[in-house]
Parts: structure tokens; C-alpha cells; sequence
């Protein structure tokens, strides 16, 4: 025979105590409010606006329309046309879509690189040395000298312009990487486990690694508004996108000479390059400061 047992009425009533919530990621986190989200819905809108460009522009970017030359703003063409006859609207819809091409693909290239150079760096001195000066030689040149330098070399194009972005990035990646991979390994912990047989790349993929690139997200934002002033400056001065292909920089030099004609010409896409780079730079701000958190 079974005996029921009795239950204590307190301990019946007694409620299980709630799970506590998951803890977000503190990145995601300054993504989600304040500054970090008002960045990311910047990016994100120009960035929708240039990948849809193929869709919303009304017009192609080199698309010369009878009778439409040096219109001012409507409702037909939002920023008007150029001396040649181009919508401007659409044409720097298209130039957002370039831009952020070359950048995607400029910025991670020169971070990987300056990353692997920078651990490279830390492991030996006489690799540090040689890291460390060549990175000097780099850093010693503005952007700009070396864009033109490269141009000069290679001729302008929008591979020009990604190696510009690569070679200036990788200076800042790789002294990044190594002060952090240096400071790490004269934490306590990190000797405590080389001081009881750990090998040093257990360590170092262990816990060095994982805790020197936790700035690598800030510096990425930082870099990504650093690209858009590079790519703009590059294409301004005709040494970077060739015409007639549509970028940012080209757009606001085909204006300079029309501004009296057309203000909103240049005002159209210098609005896009400051909404682009404003929102990289609140997101970079507030990832840092989920990280000093």
C-alpha cells in the first residue's frame, strides 16, 4: 500500500523563485540605446538607401535627361541635375553604394593584415622592430600624400583606393593589437598559467587573444568613418571611383563650379558623407564606452 506523502502547506504555497534574466552582451547593449542606436540607424538608413539604389533612384546614375541641365531642386529631381544633364539624387544614391563597397571591403583587409603583424610583433623583439619601423614609415605620410603616390604608380580606380585604406589602416590595427597582446601578458593570470606548464600558444590562443581584440570593434567603427573621408577626399581631388562611375567626392567636385546655380548639388551628398561618418563615430563611442564599462 502507497502512502501519500503530506506536503507542508508553507512549503506548498512556497513560489519557485524566478530564473534571472540573461544578461545582454554590453555591446549589443550600447547598440540598442542613446547614441549607439541613433549611429547604427544613420549607417543603416544610408547603407539601405545605397544597396536599394538600383530600385529607388529614378533615374540611372549616368542617364543624361533631355533638357535638364543645371535644374534647382523638385519634385521630379529632389537635388536637381548636373551640367550634364544627370539626376543628382540618383547618382549619389549610387555613389553611396560604391562607397560603402570599397570601405567594406578595405577596412577588414587592412585590420586582418594589421592584426596579424601586430602578434607578430609582440612574440619577438627583433620582429617587433621591424614592425614597429615600418609602421613608422607609413604613419609619417598623410593619407592623402600616399593616395597620390599610389595613384601616381598605378593610376587612379577604385582599387587605388582600397589599397590606400588597406596600407593606412594597417599601422593602426597592428600597434593596437600589440600594446594589448602586451599588456595581457603580464596580467597575474596569464602568468600563473605559463608558471605551471602551460605551453605559450595554449596561452596565447587562450587567453591573450580573445582579450586583445576586444577593442577591434571600436577601432572597426573608427576606421569605417576614417574610409569615408579617405574615399571621398580621393574621388574630390580625381584620383579615386573614375568618372563616370558615381561616388561622393566626385559628386561634391562636379559641384564646385555650379554652387551658384545649384546649392542643393553639394548639399545632397556632403549630407550623406556627415551622416555616415557621425554615425560610425557614435557607435565607436559608444562601444568604447560599453567597454570601459
Amino acid at each position: 500500500m502507497s502512502v501519500t506523502p503530506i506536503e507542508d502547506p508553507a512549503v506548498a504555497d512556497r513560489s519557485l523563485p524566478e530564473p534571472a534574466p540573461a544578461r545582454r552582451h554590453p555591446a549589443w547593449a550600447a547598440l540598442t540605446h542613446g547614441q549607439g542606436l541613433f549611429g547604427l540607424a544613420l549607417v543603416v538608413a544610408v547603407a539601405a538607401a545605397g544597396l536599394l539604389a538600383q530600385w529607388i533612384a529614378p533615374f540611372g546614375p549616368n542617364e543624361q535627361i533631355g533638357g535638364a541641365n543645371l535644374l534647382g531642386p523638385g519634385a521630379e529631381h529632389w537635388f536637381g541635375t548636373d551640367q550634364v544633364n544627370r539626376d543628382v539624387y540618383s547618382r549619389v544614391l549610387h555613389g553611396i553604394r560604391i562607397n560603402l563597397e570599397i570601405i567594406v571591403i578595405a577596412v577588414p583587409i587592412g585590420a586582418l593584415v594589421g592584426a596579424l603583424l601586430g602578434l607578430a610583433s609582440s612574440l619577438h623583439p627583433v620582429t617587433d622592430v621591424i614592425a614597429q619601423r615600418a609602421f613608422d614609415v607609413v604613419l609619417a605620410f598623410p593619407a592623402l600624400i600616399l593616395a597620390i603616390a599610389l595613384a601616381a604608380i598605378v593610376g587612379p580606380g577604385a582599387v587605388t583606393v582600397i589599397a590606400v585604406i588597406v596600407v593606412v589602416e594597417i599601422p593602426i590595427f597592428g600597434r593596437m593589437i600589440r600594446t594589448q597582446v602586451l599588456r595581457i601578458r603580464e596580467l597575474p593570470y596569464v602568468e600563473s598559467a605559463e608558471v605551471i606548464g602551460a605551453g605559450r600558444w595554449w596561452v596565447l590562443r587562450t587567453h591573450v587573444l580573445p582579450n586583445a581584440l576586444e577593442p577591434l570593434a571600436v577601432q572597426l567603427a573608427l576606421s569605417m568613418s576614417v574610409a569615408v573621408f579617405v574615399e571621398s577626399a580621393m574621388s574630390f581631388v580625381g584620383i579615386g571611383v573614375r568618372p563616370p562611375e558615381p561616388s561622393l567626392g566626385s559628386i561634391i567636385a562636379d559641384s564646385v563650379p555650379n554652387l551658384d546655380a545649384n546649392l542643393a548639388f553639394a548639399i545632397g551628398p556632403l549630407v550623406v558623407v556627415a551622416a555616415l561618418v557621425l554615425g560610425f563615430l557614435l557607435i565607436a563611442q559608444a562601444l568604447g564606452s560599453a567597454r570601459r564599462a
